[in-house]
């Protein structure tokens, strides 16, 4: 049975088809940037790039097609020059923990690629480098990053409240059914390259399906913590005025522009599962239907009252679920952020634009606090000293190559 990881991977590329290719069949193969000695083919980037899209990983694929690779070359040759070598076992290990990641075999995971355009060897190629680069890091820097007994009290000190981040943000979800999918990406891609909020919200007004529109898009206050964990790296990056890569959910196209950032003496609650209730309704975003679901709105108070909302119809149509937050597909995730209990969305649709979703939160459940391990934040203060120096390392190789690009 294919997951659930694949089954949203393949609803995406759906509805924001793989990047075409901008080179002619017959430069497939050709170099498109020297790394040094070192040649990276355009044909590498477009499986990177389809590979990158399968993962739904944030930001824009060719771009980050592009980085990576760069910086898997370097970090191939920095394992050589240390004399590692990663065995054929390692890499078969690293395909199987990687897979498990969507509770699948590696041999699982090699053919859902398969259908979906990447090859087994883009696939081998990205864990090589990323095992190697592993074994160059433990070379390195394992005896570099101790911490002291005062560090370890004082992470162990601020492991129950501390201060948080709170973001101030404005959306844009613009609706992409499939035939309308690239010129809504498109679309997206010149908003997301404004730093002005009066054009931001000039965009959310015209084009966005969501609540906030008549407001331009503006949302309130919001915890880092409540974003979805798809949005939180991403709204981190950002400087004031600055606006997200464009970010593919079913049916839709996500933009978000950061307006404000800071810290609060806060507490952050923490979630074990949160419940919502979704009802699919005919007739996707179409007058009819919208106004259909404000009326069931206004006469239903809990996610229970749907189901006297449904009597008679088809279990297909209302789908209720609890989930750990980091299970919840992110544009649902991504709606739910913006609810409290009882209240609903109308945002999001399936069946490629053809379903609208009333989307409804029923409630989160509180995740129960258990007192920090001494031993495991060590751990953790040690791995974030050697990740901060494998990056600054890595960074150095970057800026020490010469990087050519050819197309």
């Amino acid at each position: 049975m294919i997951s659930r990881f694949f089954r949203t991977a393949a609803a995406a590329l759906l509805i924001a088809p793989l990047t075409p290719l901008p080179v002619p069949a017959q430069g497939l193969f050709s170099p498109a940037i020297k790394v040094d000695e070192m040649v990276i083919t355009n044909y590498e980037i477009n499986q990177r790039m389809a590979f990158l899209e399968v993962l739904r990983a944030p930001g824009n694929p060719r771009d980050l097609a592009r980085e990576q690779l760069i910086e898997d070359r370097l970090k191939l040759r920095e394992a050589e020059a240390l004399g590692i070598t990663v065995s054929p076992e390692q890499i078969a290990a690293g395909m199987e923990e990687f897979a498990g990641r969507a509770n699948l075999t590696a041999d699982q995971l090699i053919a859902e690629l398969s259908g979906l355009g990447v090859s087994a060897e883009t696939f081998r190629d990205f864990v090589r480098a990323g095992v190697a680069w592993r074994e160059v890091v433990r070379a390195r820097f394992a005896g570099s990053a101790q911490v002291s007994e005062a560090e370890i009290d004082r992470a162990l000190n601020a492991a129950g409240g501390g201060s948080s981040v709170r973001v101030l943000l404005a959306e844009i979800i613009m609706p992409a059914p499939p035939a309308e999918a690239e010129a809504v990406m498109a679309r997206a891609q010149r908003i997301a390259r404004t730093t002005s909020e009066a054009e931001f919200a000039a965009a959310a007004r015209q084009y966005s399906a969501t609540a906030t529109a008549r407001s331009g898009g503006k949302l309130p206050w919001q915890q880092i913590e409540d974003l979805p964990p798809v949005l939180r790296p991403l709204v981190l990056e950002l400087s004031p005025g600055e606006v997200t890569d464009p970010l593919a959910i079913p049916n839709a196209v996500a933009l978000f522009q950061l307006r404000a950032l800071e810290e609060t003496e806060y507490a952050p609650p923490s979630y074990s599962a949160v419940e919502y209730a979704a009802y699919y309704m005919a007739g996707g975003r179409s007058e009819q239907t919208l106004a259909q679901a404000v009326g069931i709105t206004a006469r239903i108070d809990t996610c229970d009252d749907l189901y006297g909302v449904v009597k008679g119809q088809p279990e297909e149509v209302l789908d209720r679920s609890t989930l750990p937050p980091d299970q919840i597909p992110d544009d649902i995730a991504i709606e739910l952020a913006k609810l409290d209990p009882g209240e609903t969305s109308t945002a999001l649709t399936r069946a490629g634009g053809e379903t609208l979703v009333l989307l409804m939160l029923c409630g989160r459940s509180p995740a129960v606090e258990e007192a920090p391990d001494r031993e495991a934040v060590t751990t953790g203060l040690r791995n974030r000293r050697v990740g901060t120096l494998s990056e600054s390392f890595l960074e150095q190789l970057r800026a020490d190559a010469r990087i050519v690009e050819l197309e």
